[in-house]
């Protein structure tokens, strides 16, 4: 049986609430970058976003601009998340955004974990992590991939 895109257990996951300076502009960059659409925003008069929305390939992601007590990824000197979104095409999304001017922190490949993943950074600082599950892995097996990957790594 082939894996399905995205597993059971991720799909009534938590939603993000991306925090950045200049909410506009990363919706645009997004929308380049991932084929976000916008849903709606909310914004303030001087045009700040308080609240918007957009999906990635089915996944809804928040976004505003940073204040009180949200910080954006540069006020903190990095990102405290990993932002996860499963889609249909590792690679070419994984290009599409690089191509936008995400800097790719790890290429295309083959986890332990049955998915096949790439890891990007946005210009507003937030680390997204692109994945699309190839194989249905059982939580214990992962476990048991994972210490595996962990000891030939420390033995090398």
């Amino acid at each position: 049986m082939a894996a399905r895109a995205t597993p059971d257990r991720y799909r009534n996951a938590a939603i993000a609430h991306v925090m950045v300076d200049g909410a506009a502009a990363a919706i645009q960059f997004y929308a380049q970058a991932f084929g976000a659409e916008e849903l709606f925003r909310i914004a303030r008069p001087d045009g700040r976003i308080m609240h918007a929305e957009i999906i990635i390939e089915g996944s809804v992601v928040m976004v505003g601009d940073a204040e009180g007590l949200f910080k954006a990824p540069g006020q903190l000197g990095g990102s405290t998340v990993g932002l996860h979104i499963f889609v249909e095409n590792v690679d070419a999304l994984g290009a599409r955004a690089a191509d936008a001017g995400a800097e790719l922190l790890q290429p295309p490949t083959d986890m332990f974990y049955g998915a096949r993943t790439v890891m990007l950074r946005d210009p507003f600082g937030h680390v997204w992590v692109l994945l699309h599950q190839q194989e249905d892995v059982p939580p214990a097996e992962i476990a048991r991939r994972g210490a595996e990957s962990l000891g030939s790594a420390a033995a090398g």
